[in-house]
């Protein structure tokens, strides 16, 4: 049973989560300083559990449609699926019950969540099938992240506001961004496949400087955030970090030079929406 939880939780990189995740608790605590009272606690948990299962539906599925993609593809051929480790109907179950449990999820937190529930699994799942027919694939991936933090928002208040969709904005331009980078590694293979993304479009250099771009994009709604929330000092601090680990992913990723994309994409974006977090979690009740 250990094996076989492990075996899930690396094909779904279940340590990925913490880029999505820790904007999802900015999107709960800033809902937990407006709401009325309630169970915060039983709450959180709802909202943890949630986004584990809806992530876990959204990589378990595309990992089971990408699976012959990936026994071709070199880096990925070792993946859980091709290499058999779980067998494509066993991950197929697993979307299944992610889904489903992501659903009663949502239901036992609020009849709002409940209703929205479908249209989010349509954009977590419908973005396995988009790199097949636009570049704008990376764009999808990211709407998809860039619901946790409104989400976990309308878990604690039942209703929307424009700070939540501000951070959403934010995850949305920092997701954006970074998949660029990191669909860079796999341009001669989309191209071989005829499968779509901005590099494999317009090559890697021209990739990298959209990637720019666009997170120049996340670090203005950064600073809009900020002003919309009118914190003090720590939001600041939190918020130089996390456009200086943006910028420092385009320092260390070259278009003559990938081999630090990896680095790029998993130990700094990590890391920066952990501290970003926390410093924006730790302003809304320590006004300096």
């Amino acid at each position: 049973m250990k094996k076989r939880i492990i075996d899930f939780a690396r094909l779904v990189k279940f340590e990925h989560t913490i880029f999505a995740m820790p904007f999802a608790m900015i999107g709960f605590f800033l809902g937990v300083v407006e709401a009325d009272s309630v169970n915060y606690l039983k709450l959180l948990l709802a909202v943890v559990a949630a986004m584990v299962f809806a992530r876990n539906a959204a990589m378990g599925f595309n990992r089971y449609l990408d699976r012959r993609f990936d026994a071709a593809n070199p880096r990925t051929a070792t993946r859980e699926i091709p290499a058999g480790i779980i067998s494509p109907a066993r991950a197929l179950w697993f979307v299944i019950a992610n889904s489903v449990f992501f659903v009663l999820t949502s239901w036992w937190i609020n009849d709002l969540c409940l209703t929205l529930s479908p249209v989010a699994l349509f954009v977590i799942l419908g973005y396995s099938y988009t790199k097949r027919i636009t570049p704008l694939c990376h764009f999808v991936l990211s709407t998809g992240l860039a619901l946790a933090p409104i989400g976990a928002y309308l878990a604690v208040t039942g209703s929307f506001a424009l700070t939540p969709l501000l951070f959403s904005a934010v995850v949305f331009f920092w997701v954006s961004g970074f998949d660029i980078i990191y669909a860079c590694q796999d341009i001669d293979f989309d191209r071989s496949y005829q499968l779509q993304s901005v590099p494999a479009m317009v090559g890697v250099r021209t990739a990298l400087r959209i990637s720019m771009v666009v997170h120049l994009a996340a670090i203005i709604f950064v600073a809009l955030a900020g002003l919309a929330m009118k914190t003090g000092v720590l939001f600041w601090v939190g918020s130089a970090i996390f456009s200086g680990l943006i910028v420092y992913q385009h320092v260390i990723v070259k278009h003559n030079d990938l081999s630090r994309v990896n680095l790029a994409f998993g130990t700094t974006n990590g890391v920066a929406s952990i501290l970003f977090a926390t410093f924006v979690i730790l302003s809304l009740w320590i006004q300096v």
